[in-house]
């Protein structure tokens, strides 16, 4: 044994300073998983033992990045059950909620065959409801206390922006809108604010989570970015007393359904010539003229746009340095990317807690990536925006 010991450093000594570092602890690492193991099972690898109270089943790749480089593992599989080494990081959050929304729609007897392979691939047999319930208890205290946490300063701008999920309710399919709220303080830091659920078309709903962002301590609202959905819109000016963006890509998107499509390019070219000049002034004065041009041929094109100028181009009457982050909610465009990447793994969610269990868990662990990145606007500019300036007319709540 101790031959082989010295053979094993000679040779690891042999590949030099970092390769030695990264070879021997891979090494070490592989035989404390082996001892857990053994442990666990009450015997050795080959050993005959009538203590055994399993068997191994091969190993499976596992990445563990150090200060030394990637480590490249191979974990222990066993037949019954599964091993997990204490010194490796669990599941991040969002992992753990997945698993949870998993389980519970199995428990529910509301799989799919989709679910059900899901199910098999991560190991999940004999699960009771039990188990199924500590996991969700402790996931949802943790969502929870991120999503209901007091918001503290003041936050100049907002972006609304929602996106839809199968839901199981009644005994039948839904549709429902889960709303993101996002927002940059006064030091230029970005954070998301909330997640509210319920029905798309509710103005209702959107007064209820708005009002809710408002008495956690939401304050110093100048500019909230969102779509044109009315019940949204209406909420806003209800509850805020800030001026309203309307997401210029959304509103590209209904102005070019407007135009037959072997039109719509030149549209476009059009519209965009307002959106590179310097100043609100020049930019008003190009709009009038594209929706004039557009008249004549295409007078729905020109009705949008005469309806539509205060609030696309609204974000002009801001500091320039912020004005290509608030002309629309493509600063959420990522995040929902993933949101709904998460929820296509699930399909349809067994009921509206597991939506905010999993969505949640997702936005909480973005929010921490965010706090490790440089400010979302720089904050000497955000000096520059006068927080007591007065609403554009026409655009304040009611």
């Amino acid at each position: 044994m101790a031959d082989d010991s010295m053979a094993f450093l000679e040779s690891l000594g042999q590949l030099g300073g970092e390769d030695f570092l990264r070879s021997l602890a891979e090494r070490v690492l592989a035989q404390l998983m082996e001892c857990e193991v053994s442990n666990r099972l009450g015997a050795g690898k080959h050993e005959r033992s009538e203590d055994r109270e399993g068997y191994r089943n091969g190993y499976r790749e596992r990445p563990l990045h150090t200060r030394l480089g990637t480590l490249e593992l191979k974990v222990p599989k066993l037949r019954q059950g599964s091993y997990f080494p204490g010194f490796l990081e669990p599941r991040r959050l969002t992992e753990q909620a997945l698993t949870a929304v998993i389980q519970e729609a199995w428990i529910g007897g509301l799989s799919t065959r989709k679910v059900d392979d899901l199910v098999q691939a991560l190991g999940m047999t004999g699960i009771s409801k039990s188990q199924v319930s500590a996991l969700c208890r402790d996931i949802d205290e943790r969502v929870d206390s991120f999503l209901t946490r007091p918001i503290e300063g003041e936050w100049p701008y907002l972006w609304l922006d929602a996106t839809y999920l199968k839901v199981r309710q009644g005994g039948r399919v839904v549709s429902v809108a889960a709303i993101i709220a996002c927002g940059v303080n006064q030091d230029g830091r970005r954070e998301i604010l909330g997640l509210g659920l319920g029905e798309s078309e509710a103005q209702v709903f959107w007064v209820e989570f708005l009002r809710s962002l408002r008495q956690r301590g939401l304050t110093g609202l100048q500019l909230v970015i969102s779509d044109a959905h009315e019940g949204l819109k209406a909420a806003i000016a209800q509850v805020f007393s800030a001026t309203w963006q309307r997401c210029r890509v959304h509103f590209m998107r209904n102005l070019l359904a407007c135009v037959p499509k072997a039109r719509q390019s030149l549209v476009g070219t059009l519209v965009r010539q307002v959106f590179v000049q310097p100043d609100a002034a020049s930019a008003r004065k190009a709009w009038r003229q594209v929706a004039d041009e557009l008249r004549g041929r295409f007078p729905k094109a020109a009705a949008l746009m005469d309806s539509a100028e205060a609030d696309v181009l609204a974000h002009l009457e801001f500091p320039a340095a912020h004005r290509v982050k608030l002309h629309s909610t493509n600063t959420l465009e990522r995040l929902n990317k993933e949101v709904k990447r998460r929820a296509n793994v699930v399909g349809i969610f067994p009921n509206q807690a597991s939506i905010r269990r999993l969505i949640g868990a997702v936005l909480m662990e973005q929010n921490e990536e965010w706090q490790l990145q440089h400010r979302y606007l720089p904050q000497h500019t955000m000096t520059e925006h006068s927080v007591g300036m007065d609403p554009l007319p026409g655009l304040t709540a009611d």
